[in-house]
Parts: structure tokens; C-alpha cells; sequence
């Protein structure tokens, strides 16, 4: 395990590194909330190897008082009760999109469950999201960027 920074991607390409960032705020008046988007992208960050993003996004539960249990819990959401119909399917289309290359069939039964919980804006909202994740993930993966030790609340 090599916790050094490859490179300061974020300095390197500021113009990239800014576009990203005023991505996340288009979600900000989203009617998904802040926590549902939270989950969305902690469960992608778990997929996708993330240690920043992860340690960046379940601080972000806590501070906005979800439980441990709860985020505990995220990578076993289908086992468990702790999550409501919007989150599962939420859940599952945001494992869908990260997974492209696992299957294409199975999304048809996850968009109906989307179809069940949220609008149409909301599902492209939700999409939109999942792909701004991955495109962290991947640069900060990537790049190696370390998670800074810091006390959790």
C-alpha cells in the first residue's frame, strides 16, 4: 500500500478540477437530498475503491446525523431493512451504471424500480450524479489521492 499522491491532478489541470466541482453544486436544489446523493456516492466510491471520496461522503451522513448502522451497512443494503424503496432503487441503478460491462439485461427491471420512486428529472439527476462519482473515483484513484487522518465525529 503506497499512500504518496502520484500527481496533484487537481493543480495540474485547475480548469478540469473546477468544471468537476461546479457539477456537484447542479445537484444542490435536486429534490434527491443530500442524503440519498450521499449514499449514492459512498456505495460507488466503495465499488470503485475510493478511499477519499468514501472517507469525504460518510463524513458527510454523519454530519447530517445518519446512523452508523446505517452506513455500516451500505455494502450490505440488499440484507438488510435499513433502506427505503427510493434508496434501493437508487442503490441499484447507481451499482448498474458503475458495473456497465456486467450486464445489460438487468437494467430494465432496475429502471422500472426507478420509474416507481422518482420523476423523470430526478432519474436524470440520479444518473447525472453516479457518473460525477465515477469521474472523482477515477481521478482520485488514479492519481492515489491519500485520505488525510483526521478524527471521525
Amino acid at each position: 500500500m503506497n499512500t504518496t499522491a502520484r500527481l496533484n491532478w487537481f493543480k495540474l489541470v485547475p480548469k478540469s478540477f473546477e468544471a468537476l466541482l461546479s457539477l456537484n453544486t447542479t445537484l444542490e436544489p435536486s429534490t434527491l437530498g443530500k442524503v440519498l446523493v450521499d449514499y449514492v456516492f459512498a456505495r460507488v466510491s466503495q465499488i470503485n475503491g475510493c478511499a477519499y471520496c468514501l472517507d469525504m461522503h460518510v463524513r458527510d451522513l454523519r454530519a447530517q446525523g445518519e446512523e452508523w448502522q446505517r452506513i455500516n451497512s451500505l455494502p450490505t443494503w440488499r440484507e438488510v431493512s435499513f433502506f427505503n424503496a427510493r434508496e434501493r432503487a437508487a442503490l441499484a441503478w447507481a451499482e448498474s451504471l458503475t458495473r456497465l460491462a456486467d450486464s445489460h439485461d438487468e437494467r430494465e427491471a432496475e429502471f422500472a424500480a426507478l420509474k416507481a420512486n422518482f420523476s423523470d428529472v430526478e432519474i436524470a439527476e440520479l444518473s447525472v450524479a453516479v457518473a460525477q462519482i465515477n469521474a472523482w473515483n477515477r481521478l482520485n484513484v488514479g492519481m492515489r489521492l491519500p485520505v488525510p487522518v483526521k478524527p471521525l465525529a
